[in-house]
């Protein structure tokens, strides 16, 4: 190295300097040799190389001319351009794998190169910097990226799954062919956002697509599933899922989600759930026979005063109530899932039906203490039945998973406008990750505490339904151990 390369530079600070540089290699403008004049550690670490090996060699000499590489990446035209059109040249991106001496294997790795042109007082070329940056970690997160997408792409195609891109600032809406599918065209119609609404199910439009997207917006979650009109007037169900994208100022700017066409499984629910009505209403008839006949029969042996026969006909009569309200749950689920289930609203005083409901309880479980002490008139409007058949459900759930000789604590209040009621057990208690999918259909939590205690698990989602159709809310509040507090609300019939 000369003191003639840069006379303003003393040559030992010049070769300490360039020597420290992240991967730079300098030559010389003398084409076709380029000539190697300085390299740094770096670039001797990456070609495996050692500067008194490779200094004052042409570069083809000290790193053999790989002509399978295109124009874009081989270096002799690079070089060579850098020289004729006297400009910066970068290369994005090419792959250069670099040998461990340990392992004695090439290691794969990427990188990214700037040619920058050195010019003497004439303006011609003098020599050439090349820079190189190792880009093998963001290489490989956008092979992971793209893989990640054929994945999702394949996916889709395979469950026959449409997806939508809908921005929320300018409106935009991008989706997939298989969306104009679903939705009864071809594959290359162009889809239109608003041509597609027009073709929901009217009343859900209004009563699902419309709630569900203001509550997405709150919630980062989308999700409905509704009835759609197809061109040839043929009815499908959709389900749509989504999440919500927030700019840095948690603002909503884009919907991202996913259509599938469930009418198959629709089709599947409804033959259900009309199996269960039918079965359910034919039960019906002989429980009915069958509790008169208990009835009639205890009425005939009450002279006899037999406390044995007189206990068993009252615990045969209570199981055949058991059964009764079992069958009604089970034509409310078949209702309620077919959109038949029909609300009789009326204005009445919430400790009243707390009273009634409790002392039914006390019927079929007579031992068991519970607590409620009646305050001020709180009224709602609503079904005052199926808020009775929530009520029952929850008092229900308590005794089932307490002791018997525990009790149970049953309280009415208003809250924010609201009438409030909550029935507190003294019982096992429910740990967090089944608190959160107690309301959903059958579901049971699986405990040794609870695998000897009845039921279907559908008396809490049957009460979250009927509630939320009453503009309510529901939830508990529990801990493994340590009883549970279930509770509901209600919008108060007046201003309380």
């Amino acid at each position: 190295m000369s003191a003639d390369l840069l006379p303003f530079l003393p040559d030992d600070i010049f070769k300490i300097v360039f020597e420290k540089s992240p991967g730079s290699l300098l030559v010389k403008g003398d084409a076709p040799r380029f000539t190697i004049v300085a390299v740094s550690d770096t670039y001797l670490d990456v070609t495996s190389s050692t500067r008194e090996a490779i200094v004052g060699k042409g570069f083809f000499e000290a790193f053999p001319e790989d002509k399978t590489l295109s124009d874009d990446t081989n270096a002799r035209v690079i070089f060579t351009r850098v020289v004729n059109t006297r400009q910066k040249i970068d290369v994005p991106a090419y792959r250069f794998d670099v040998f461990n001496p340990d392992t004695k294997t090439h290691i794969k790795r990427h990188w990214s190169c700037c040619n920058t042109p050195i010019f003497d007082n004439e303006g011609s070329v003098t020599y050439i910097l090349n820079t190189v940056v190792d880009i093998t970690e963001e290489v490989r997160a956008r092979e992971a990226s793209t893989e990640n997408e054929n994945r999702l792409l394949l996916a889709t195609e395979a469950a026959a799954m449409a997806t939508w891109d809908l921005g929320l600032l300018d409106n935009s809406f991008v989706c997939s062919p298989r969306l104009a599918e679903i939705f009864g065209f071809s594959a290359d119609t162009t889809v239109v956002r608003e041509n597609l609404q027009t073709q929901i199910d009217a009343d859900d439009m209004k009563n699902i697509v419309v709630p569900a997207y203001h509550k997405a917006l709150l919630t980062g979650t989308y999700v409905y599933e509704v009835k759609i009109h197809l061109p040839d007037d043929s009815l499908r169900w959709i389900k749509t899922q989504g999440i919500v994208v927030y700019d840095d100022k948690k603002q909503p700017v884009r919907m991202l989600g996913t259509v599938i066409d469930i009418t198959d499984t629709k089709r599947d629910e409804i033959r259900k759930n009309d199996f269960i009505a039918m079965a359910s209403h034919e039960l019906k008839t002989p429980l009915t026979s069958i509790k008169a006949y208990i009835q009639i029969l205890a009425k005939r042996l009450i002279p006899l005063n037999d406390s044995f026969v007189n206990t068993t006909l009252m615990k045969a009569g209570n199981q055949v109530t058991k059964m009764t309200d079992l069958i009604h749950s089970f034509l409310d689920l078949s209702r309620l899932e077919s959109g038949k289930l029909q609300m009789k609203l009326v204005e009445f005083d919430m400790n009243e039906l707390v009273e009634e409901t409790i002392a039914e309880t006390q019927l079929l479980s007579p031992g068991h203490p519970i607590e409620f002490e009646p305050g001020r008139q709180l009224f709602v409007k609503a079904d005052a039945e199926k808020i009775g058949q929530v009520i029952g459900n929850l008092l229900s759930n308590a005794l089932k998973y307490s002791d018997k000789d525990s009790t149970i604590t049953v309280t009415c209040t208003s809250e924010n406008n609201n009438v409030k009621v909550l029935v507190t057990d003294k019982g096992i208690g429910i740990n967090a990750k089944d608190q959160e999918k107690l309301f959903q259909r059958f579901y049971r939590v699986e405990s040794d505490k609870m695998k000897n205690i009845s039921g279907f698990g559908i008396g809490l989602y049957l009460s979250s339904e009927i509630i939320q159709r009453h503009k309510g809310t529901i939830g508990v509040q529990s801990e493994e151990g340590r009883g549970a507090t279930f509770y509901f609300t209600l919008p108060a019939a007046t201003g309380i």
